[in-house]
């Protein structure tokens, strides 16, 4: 333990990171406490990136330290990517949020029948979610028909529209729409749509088989110790899969403001809390959650892979932004986005 608490002190020492800054010392304190590796954050004002910081070790092994150009996995952030494509598809008038998923997929099960694309969006859909399930592993490469077919052999959790779960088929069911509409692979058509246009050059797919500059390493903690993250990966797809760093998601943050990629009619339907059948609000729209964290609102999603933790929270009245990257499976970035932003809210 005193081991690890000199290094990474000695790494903040090394990179120049003074604590003047009550967000500094806000992140040192959480590292310390919660053994967090490294960690990669921006805040952005008025679209303007006011602070830009690495912390800590992006492999531990062999003493690599985090940089603001770090690429983590994002996990769940993932999903406002996928709900913009289908926005997109939306906007070319190539689909319907309202109408039947069956319309774009082959060999659905009938109990699928009634399940729009909008129920995928907001987690209405009943469909089983398969992370924690055998059978769905990375290395299994699963395609289309067979994901289909093994998930639908589980019965509906609910009927479409009466409940909300949260449930990663739908977002994965999504990626195959995608794939199907707009005539490319998903990871092709998120490149042509949304990536290049916002010079997002450092994101990706996650595929541990690819060769990507100043990929961060993840870790798991048993008893206070570092373990390498378990490599045997559930194949997460749309819904989890895309690899990021804090410079990158500041463009696409930023986008969401200037109109880049979505319409403002799209973006208004993506933040809209969305409703269950009997006309009952739930607290997340498409790919988003949409909240009040002590009388500020917030639009924001966090992220979890094996070995990674990551949030984006907007707050639009606030006109602030915050992102938070780290390599730990600790479910934690989301809570420490929150408490930056709290310093923020303080300073206006």
């Amino acid at each position: 333990m005193r081991y690890w608490l000199a290094l990474v002190l000695g790494l903040f020492a090394r990179s120049g990171v003074t604590y003047a800054d009550p967000a500094d010392e806000y992140v040192k304190g959480e590292m310390e406490q919660h053994r967090i590796p490294g960690l990669s954050l921006a805040v952005i004002r008025s679209n303007q990136v006011v602070k830009q910081a690495a912390y800590g070790l992006a492999n531990v092994e062999l003493k690599v330290a985090t940089t603001p150009e770090t690429a983590f996995e994002i996990g769940s952030l993932t999903k406002q990517f996928t709900a913009a494509c289908i926005l997109l598809l939306v906007q070319d008038g190539k689909l319907s949020l309202d109408e039947k998923i069956t319309n774009h997929l082959k060999w659905t099960p009938e109990s699928w029948a009634h399940v729009t694309v909008r129920h995928l969006l907001t987690h209405t859909s009943g469909i089983k979610s398969y992370t924690g399930l055998d059978g769905f592993e990375l290395r299994r490469h699963l395609t289309q028909d067979q994901f289909i077919h093994a998930i639908g052999a589980y019965p509906l959790e609910f009927q479409p529209g009466d409940a909300w779960k949260y449930c990663n088929t739908g977002y994965n069911l999504l990626g195959f729409i995608i794939e199907n509409v707009g005539k490319m692979g998903y990871w092709d058509f998120l490149q042509t749509r949304v990536l290049t246009p916002l010079g997002m050059s450092s994101t990706s797919s996650r595929s541990p088989s690819r060769v990507i500059n100043n990929r961060a390493s993840g870790y798991e903690q048993t008893n206070h110790i570092w373990l390498n993250r378990d490599y045997d990966l559930t194949d997460v797809f749309s819904a989890g899969a895309i690899l990021s760093t804090t410079g990158d998601l500041a463009k696409w943050n930023n986008s969401l403001d200037n109109g880049a990629i979505l319409q403002a009619e799209s973006r208004r339907q993506m933040w809209t809390p969305a409703r269950v059948n009997g006309g009952a609000l739930i607290d997340y729209g498409f790919g988003w959650r949409i909240e009040k964290i002590n009388e500020h609102l917030s639009v924001g999603h966090g992220g979890a892979t094996s070995g990674f933790s990551a949030s984006l929270q907007r707050f639009p009245e606030d006109h602030l932004a915050v992102i938070v990257l780290t390599n730990t499976d600790e479910q934690i970035a989301t809570r420490l986005a929150r408490g930056i932003a709290a310093l923020y809210f303080e300073n206006k």
